[in-house]
């Protein structure tokens, strides 16, 4: 995938840390984690007050397509996880595969029932972009 991603600093820094705290507590990393990993190391770092609008975020609410289905979905951190809510984690594999791109952008990726095309059509909420910071 050559597409650019980006990622605040503040989020960057906070996934890191649950990374760190998930590799504490297992053996050994499974797929998706490596995955967000290599997205991590890909992205273009920006300030939080410097990321574009239409870029998910964490915290971020969107309404994507996945295959041929419309859902409106939350990316989340792990503890705030709810699929009930439609919170996505950052560690699962959409959550993985929607972080940092910009709407518009159709992603192909992996996920446990073969590959799926995401489609993000529209950000509906991103924290930055309404002056909330520190979510």
């Amino acid at each position: 995938m050559s597409t650019e991603i980006y990622i605040t600093n503040n989020d960057k820094d906070r996934i890191k840390e649950a990374l760190d705290k998930l590799s504490e507590s297992t053996l050994s990393p499974d797929k998706s984690v490596k995955k967000l990993e290599g997205e991590l190391n890909r992205a273009v770092v920006l300030n939080s007050r410097k990321i574009p609008r239409d870029v998910i975020t964490m915290n971020s609410k969107m309404l994507l397509q996945i295959d041929d289905e419309d859902m409106e979905v939350s990316l989340v951190y792990p503890e705030d996880a709810d699929l009930s809510e439609m919170k996505v984690s950052i560690f699962s594999p959409i959550g993985t595969a929607i972080l940092g791109y910009k709407e518009g952008t159709t992603v192909e990726w992996e996920v446990p029932s073969g590959t799926s095309k995401i489609h993000i059509k529209k950000i509906l909420y991103q924290p930055e972009a309404a002056g909330d910071y520190d979510l």
